[in-house]
């Protein structure tokens, strides 16, 4: 959560209407604060350097610079920044490019007001809901777990031998993982409990400071600590309560 007693948000959208009715929706939001509007990506890489926002909402079909690439010049500038990335409509291909970008949340711009706040108080406490996002994919999580195994696969061989700071029973667990299985299915291939996995899980997370399970696995891959299959074509992988 930022320092300041109020989320800083800066809202980036072509549509006057748009930007007001997000602006109406956060102005009863007492940890809320909307520090500027852009109309246009230029006009908001300015602004954003100007007001420090914590969090920026920016529609992902601006005209002239998009969205996409506003998000990209935000975050190279400033990692600190949440970037919320708002769409007419929910695209897999937009989903992927946004987590390229290093968007925090991907949205359709139907969302409620309930549902934005929850996601910008999310997003400025650090944390990626775009993760949950890929979850509900799994042709986008295919594509991104792929697209880190071919990075990993460039890295030198020093990188991929450094120490894994896991068990070879988490190993075992996070192969699990990038093969798409289930709690209970890991449960029943590794011969142990469900409960039992559920702690090995809270232990990864919290021993590769990665707050779910497909960062965590993105996270071993790049470091060449996985080495089987990404998630198979059509399953879904489940939170970590599942």
């Amino acid at each position: 959560m930022p320092t300041s007693a109020k989320i800083k948000v800066l809202i980036i959208d072509d549509h006057p209407l748009f930007r007001q009715g997000i602006r109406w929706s956060l102005e009863d939001a007492p940890d809320m604060e909307v520090v500027g509007e852009a109309e246009n990506g230029q006009e908001a890489i300015k602004l954003t350097e100007r007001l420090s926002p914590d969090v920026v909402l920016v529609d992902i079909n601006l005209p002239g610079l998009n969205g996409l690439e506003v998000a990209r010049v935000i975050k190279r500038r400033d990692p600190r920044i949440g970037i919320v990335v708002l769409s007419v409509y929910e695209d897999d291909d937009q989903l992927f490019q946004a987590i390229k970008v290093g968007a925090a949340a991907y949205s359709s711009k139907d969302v409620n007001p309930e549902d934005l706040l929850y996601y910008i108080r999310t997003v400025a406490a650090g944390r990626y809901l775009i993760n949950d996002s890929v979850l509900a994919k799994p042709n986008v999580a295919t594509r991104v777990l792929h697209q880190f195994r071919e990075l990993a696969a460039t890295e030198d061989e020093q990188t991929s031998v450094l120490f894994a700071p896991l068990t070879s029973r988490e190993i075992e667990i996070l192969d699990c993982i990038a093969r798409g299985l289930s709690n209970k299915e890991i449960a029943n291939e590794l011969n142990i409990s469900g409960q039992t996995v559920k702690n090995h899980i809270t232990s990864i997370l919290s021993k590769l400071q990665v707050n779910d399970r497909t960062m965590a696995v993105i996270y071993a891959i790049k470091r060449g600590w996985v080495r089987y299959g990404y998630p198979e074509q059509g399953r879904v992988h489940e939170n970590l309560e599942g």
